[in-house]
């Protein structure tokens, strides 16, 4: 429920308002907010209506995820599968063994890449579907085993430059003139394995580093941590919001990135801070736990 219930809130109340700032930059309506907020009741899908998951998509993914995961993880639970699982994060908790993980991710890209383009809409998009439901699933099975976070400690170096490397080529062959593949060739091949590699030796370098030098917990981490989830619901809106009137001033544009970087900033801090965080239902609607009561220690049980 912390993924749904968020996920809808932000479909009905505050992705709409991207909506309208979009339409009122492009001429297509000269109306208040107020006015135009209806048109979501309508249930029309974007873009034809206002009806739209924008940025939240991975949410929606990953419910959809979870979902279908579900039963497997319940499987897990026999001793027998439990005991496999274990065997099978030890064997991947080895720099060498871990880059085989890449295979079924390249495969992917050469059989669903061009056929089903990413979307972000769910239906009809096999592509990004399989290939992230692959990963969450790694994270299931090999997430756990503190041998696979060791080795990711150990080797992030060795991982982040190999990715580097592949990232270096992408930008030069293919995204730097936005000059991807268009059909299965040698250079599609090649962007398939280079993308898929970076993605993943990336992900352990930053498993590598995050084991170094972010395994503690203070304050501001735990502050923090909470307000990851409000702040990725909110912050496209406002930066759209912002951005609509920012970017009409006549000023240099480091100007204007640096004034709606901080108008943003300041406006999801004091959203989150004063009207989120203090209230039960406002953490319910935005994916937080509800806050722990503290327990009031009779005077008698102190003496």
């Amino acid at each position: 429920m912390r993924l749904f219930i968020p996920l809808l809130f932000a479909m009905f109340f505050t992705i709409p308002m991207q909506v309208y700032f979009e339409r009122l930059q492009k001429g297509q309506i000269n109306i208040s907010y107020t006015d135009f907020y209806p048109t979501v009741w309508e249930l029309t899908p974007y873009p034809e209506g206002t009806l739209t998951w924008s940025h939240m998509w991975f949410v929606v993914y990953l419910f959809v995820f979870c979902m279908l995961l579900l039963p497997v993880f319940g499987l897990f639970k026999i001793k027998f599968l439990q005991q496999s699982k274990e065997k099978i994060a030890a064997i991947f908790s080895h720099p060498v063994t871990a880059l085989f993980l890449v295979i079924p991710l390249c495969a992917y890209y050469f059989t669903l890449y061009l056929k089903y383009p990413e979307q972000q809409s769910l239906l009809d998009d096999w592509f990004l579907f399989v290939f992230s439901l692959t990963l969450l699933f790694y994270g299931y099975i090999i997430g756990g085993s503190s041998r696979f976070w060791n080795m990711c400690e150990k080797y992030r170096f060795y991982f982040l430059g190999i990715a580097a490397c592949c990232v270096v080529a992408l930008f030069y062959g293919y995204w730097w003139q936005m000059n991807l593949p268009k059909q299965q060739d040698n250079r599609f091949y090649t962007y398939g394995i280079l993308n898929s590699t970076h993605i993943w030796l990336l992900m352990m370098s930053i498993l590598g580093f995050a084991k170094k030098h972010l395994n503690f917990s203070n304050r501001f981490l735990r502050y923090a941590n909470q307000a990851v989830y409000p702040f990725y619901i909110l912050h496209q809106t406002l930066i759209v919001a912002f951005g609509y009137y920012v970017v009409q001033w006549q000023a240099p544009i480091f100007i204007k990135l640096v004034v709606l970087v901080i108008l943003c900033f300041l406006g999801l801090f004091i959203i989150y801070n004063w009207l989120i965080r203090p209230f039960m239902l406002t953490r319910c609607l935005f994916g937080l736990k509800p806050k722990e009561k503290k327990l009031k220690v009779p005077l008698q049980l102190v003496m």
